[in-house]
């Protein structure tokens, strides 16, 4: 059958199909060819390649770019906002958003050899998140209540594998929920409680602008969920904690 189609058309409609995808179109048909879940606070690292995340922050700065253009901000004069685009595709890829993109960092664990049973608390762990309503920050503190399994881990661990998790677009309840789920992974202790602080600036910058409203949620489990004298224990050393900063 013989193309009606104009050749100028013809050469176009050829010209685009074989255009390669861009990089987002193809990680997004791979991990859905794998199966794999890409949520806002999912973890991405294992599906990208070697140069794929480069390539992304150049898609990025390009979309912030039209972003930018669209909120009749003339980027080509301002030299305010002249390389905003690349900045905020860094800062995404590299720094809010590392949780997704790049892989947990190495942390070893140790067996518990003197068989430590008593818990311990360590915190206030600084978290910075954003809210995947709006991507506006969520900032607060973490503490972190351990009663020892088999094996233990650094304390300073618990610092990088929070800001691990919370560096996502997410909800706090959910964020809390992944980063238990990530410590019983590393460590499996036999009792783990963690209680979160935050601002939401989708509340504090934006909406109903309310400066001094926190949220406060918590997660129990193992001992800590089934003995309730270790769950007071893991409040009341937060509190003395708390209490330490004060003065």
């Amino acid at each position: 059958m013989t193309s009606t189609l104009p050749s100028s058309l013809g050469a176009r409609a050829a010209s685009s199909e074989s255009l390669p995808l861009p990089i987002s179109a193809r990680l997004r048909q791979r991990l859905q060819e794998a199966g794999t879940p890409f949520l806002a606070n999912d973890n991405i690292a294992d599906s990208l390649r070697e140069g794929e995340l480069e390539q992304l922050e150049i898609e990025v700065a390009g979309k912030v770019r039209e972003l930018l253009r669209s909120l009749v901000i003339d980027i080509d004069n301002d030299h305010n906002t002249e390389e905003t685009a690349e900045r905020v595709a860094r800062m995404y890829l590299h720094e809010v958003f590392k949780g997704r993109y790049h892989k947990q960092p190495k942390i070893a664990s140790f067996p518990n050899v003197k068989k430590l049973d008593e818990i311990y608390t360590v915190g206030p762990i600084t978290v910075r998140s954003a809210c995947s309503h709006h991507l506006v920050p969520i900032l607060g503190t973490c503490w972190i209540g351990i009663k020892p399994g088999e094996r233990v881990i650094g304390l300073s661990k618990f610092s990088r594998v929070a800001d691990w998790v919370f560096s996502r677009p997410h909800i706090q309840e959910e964020a809390v929920m992944i980063l238990a789920d990530e410590i019983e992974r590393l460590c499996a202790p036999q009792g783990l409680a963690i209680l979160v602080k935050a601002q939401h600036y989708c509340m504090k910058w934006r909406g109903v602008k309310e400066p001094q409203t926190s949220m406060v949620n918590s997660v129990v489990r193992g001992d800590f969920r089934h003995d309730p004298s270790l769950k007071a224990e893991f409040f009341e050393l937060v509190k003395q904690q708390e209490s330490l900063l004060i003065r």
